[in-house]
């Protein structure tokens, strides 16, 4: 299967001149996964929700200021896997699909999800789910809330009670839709100090509740079913029927697990590539390899690096936080780091996971899962 069979040419289009406050409105009201931007008729580049989230440029500027001109860009004939390690590495949920160096339509992760969806019943939520969470009180900010999703790169946060269970969870979909619903208010007269209260709001004011949630065992057709028919990015994972949050399953963990090679050497995925300077991908695979190698009983199936860049500068280099996470036959551990360039933040966190995995105690059953799935990806 390649992207030709699930492209679409139907897509929102703005010029890069058009407003901002129509750019909101639009999400707002179509809630589409991207917009693509043109300049003159030809393709400039995307703008995300999430772009519009961390961004606090008025409603007056133009698109150009926040059109992100980098997103990876793919042919009609690129493979599925392919497109799902460009989606990922890319930081993004679509990509501009070209043909003979025109652009032809777009293709997004729901598209792909569809598209695999009856080879998932192979994989449980447990096996690919996301262990390490970032969670809320109940009287955690709104303002705490953003900072946690700029800093994590993450798009929902799980909201737990007095109790430490779940209550609630808060996304990127619901404070921008709080902020655009403000901003409205505002503009119709309202006192505008509103804007800086609104970042002192408890989460518990504006987090959905109850919560959609899957079990580990469940299957992972299961889980992105619910996710497509309900329009969620992800679910919280919770065991067998406790409101105790055990991890988060998103569809770009999904996603990753579509790109594992069925090879004896470990797979490496690095979000925000585009952030490497004086680093390369296979600087990072031998480095990762070297901590692993030295524990023979831990299994590494898959190692993801995730990259950050801070607005903090030192003589123009920006500062850049690293997280590294493997999974491994015993279960998931990973290691964070910040400095100045991506070289210096990935050995600061390169350190943290091996003193990490020394810390790893107890072994459980290899998850030999990727085999079956992979062969049965393999007929895409």
């Amino acid at each position: 299967m390649n992207i030709a069979d699930i492209a679409t040419r139907e897509y929102v289009q703005v010029d890069v001149d058009e407003r901002l406050g129509k750019v909101r409105s639009i999400f707002e009201r179509e809630n589409p996964k991207g917009i693509v931007v043109a300049d003159d008729g030809d393709y400039e580049g995307i703008i995300a929700e999430r772009q519009l989230l961390q961004s606090h440029v008025e409603d007056d500027a133009k698109v150009q200021v926040l059109v992100r001109s980098d997103v990876p860009t793919v042919e009609r004939t690129d493979g599925v896997r392919d497109v799902a390690r460009m989606l990922i590495e890319g930081g993004v949920k679509l990509a501009p699909v070209f043909e003979n160096e025109e652009l032809w339509g777009i293709v997004t992760e729901d598209a792909i999800l569809e598209a695999v969806l009856e080879n998932l019943d192979v994989l449980t939520v447990e096996q690919i789910c996301t262990e390490e969470i970032v969670a809320l009180t109940e009287d955690d900010s709104l303002g705490t809330a953003i900072n946690h999703l700029r800093e994590h790169g993450i798009s929902r946060l799980p909201v737990v009670g007095d109790d430490g269970r779940l209550s609630g969870i808060v996304t990127t979909h619901d404070i921008a839709d709080f902020a655009v619903r403000t901003m409205e208010r505002q503009h119709k007269g309202d006192r505008s100090g509103d804007t800086d209260r609104m970042l002192d709001l408890p989460v518990y004011d504006l987090m959905s509740s109850p919560v959609e949630t899957v079990e580990l065992d469940d299957s992972v057709r299961a889980a992105v079913e619910r996710m497509l028919d309900n329009d969620y990015a992800g679910l919280v994972v919770t065991p067998d029927h406790d409101d105790v949050v055990a991890g988060v399953l998103t569809k770009t963990d999904v996603l990753r697990a579509l790109t594992y090679t069925e090879t004896e050497s470990m797979d490496v995925q690095i979000t925000n590539i585009k952030l490497l300077d004086t680093i390369s991908r296979q600087d990072i695979y031998d480095a990762v390899t070297e901590v692993t190698d030295k524990y023979r009983d831990m299994q590494v199936h898959h190692a993801h690096v995730r990259l950050h860049e801070h607005k903090e500068k030192l003589r123009g280099t920006p500062l850049i936080q690293c997280q590294i996470r493997l999974r491994t036959n015993r279960g998931q551990v990973g290691g964070t780091g910040e400095g100045y360039g991506a070289e210096t933040a990935f050995h600061v966190a390169v350190d943290k996971l091996e003193r990490n995995v020394l810390e790893l105690k107890g072994t459980r059953a290899d998850a030999e899962y990727e085999g079956q799935v992979l062969r049965k990806l393999g007929e895409l």
